[in-house]
């Protein structure tokens, strides 16, 4: 049996939508490749290529026009390039799939490989991923720029909510980084299944709490005193954000703690300041990578409620 690759090379913060497009037409997942800077191999360049395979069975040209028309759509937002098209044998197509993953550097202390890759010698903490989901890979800018900041801000021993724990990526890094624990809470429960292999996959299952749900119910679960953390990170929509932040996304933090906001365009930052006006948070920092930004923010000390008149311009960290 022959297949039919198809493959689109993209910005990287273009890859998880075009992941999305081809995930619901091809088999057996989509590759994202990021692709490594020839100049500098110690970090990624700023395109990703995207692959998946269709089964030459009489239906890949229904399931070409299918991707088409997505693709179509996406094009009406930003640039996408045509995909190229070519055929591949059966007995080669496992090894052809896997061979467009890599190793890749993120930040200064961690590594990502594929679940297969054998681990390289290297002072960076290495973390499996079982690729084949399209979000949660580490392509995404939103994705690195969450992993820097936890690179920066975690302390050994602490707790860290992941809200929306996608593959476990954030949890798992927050782990190996040093965390004592993880409470990981996504509403997918496929998104809970991921995070539970890749986090047994890396050997730290026991020490990731997975729930499956929304956070209004784990705090509706947990009314009068939720379990507070020293990180929360959120790797979502802006204004999935904002709805956490009115909706009592705060009480999981004491004085001190830290929160990791990521999935904010630069232009979203101003939203995210007035929604946490009056939380009783103060602005540490603001990543920045392309249109993206992560913002760093600490529970006040001095004031339970009240939030920081600190300034900071969004150019990035």
């Amino acid at each position: 049996m022959k297949w039919l690759e198809i493959s689109i090379c993209v910005d990287g913060e273009l890859a998880e939508a075009v992941a999305d497009v081809l995930g619901r037409h091809v088999h057996h997942g989509v590759a994202t490749e990021l692709i490594i800077d020839e100049e500098n191999q110690a970090r990624p360049s700023d395109q990703v290529m995207v692959r998946g395979y269709l089964p030459i069975d009489g239906s890949e040209e229904q399931l070409k026009d299918r991707i088409e028309h997505d693709l179509w759509h996406l094009r009406q937002i930003q640039h996408i390039p045509d995909p190229g098209y070519q055929l591949v044998e059966q007995q080669d197509w496992t090894e052809q799939w896997r061979q467009h993953y890599h190793p890749m550097p993120i930040g200064e202390r961690l590594l990502l490989i594929p679940a297969w890759y054998q681990p390289p010698e290297s002072s960076r903490k290495v973390l499996m991923l079982e690729p084949g989901m399209a979000f949660g890979t580490g392509t995404h800018p939103t994705s690195r720029l969450c992993l820097q900041a936890l690179e920066e801000h975690i302390k050994r021993g602490d707790r860290v909510y992941d809200i929306g724990c996608g593959s476990g990526i954030l949890s798992i890094a927050s782990l190996l980084l040093g965390a004592g624990e993880v409470i990981a809470i996504d509403s997918d429960p496929a998104a809970i299944q991921s995070t539970r292999e890749n986090a047994e996959l890396n050997q730290v299952a026991d020490r990731i709490t997975l729930i499956s749900g929304s956070l209004d119910e784990l705090l509706a679960e947990n009314s009068e005193d939720p379990l507070s953390g020293e990180i929360i990170v959120a790797n979502i929509l802006t204004k999935v954000l904002i709805s956490m932040l009115h909706g009592g996304l705060t009480r999981l933090l004491h004085p001190g703690s830290k929160l990791i906001l990521s999935g904010i365009l630069a232009d979203q930052t101003g939203q995210i300041l007035e929604a946490t006006h009056a939380q009783g948070l103060d602005l540490l920092e603001v990543r920045g990578e392309k249109d993206w930004r992560a913002m760093v923010f600490e529970k006040n000390k001095a004031a339970p409620r009240g939030g920081s008149s600190n300034s900071m311009d969004d150019s990035g960290g």
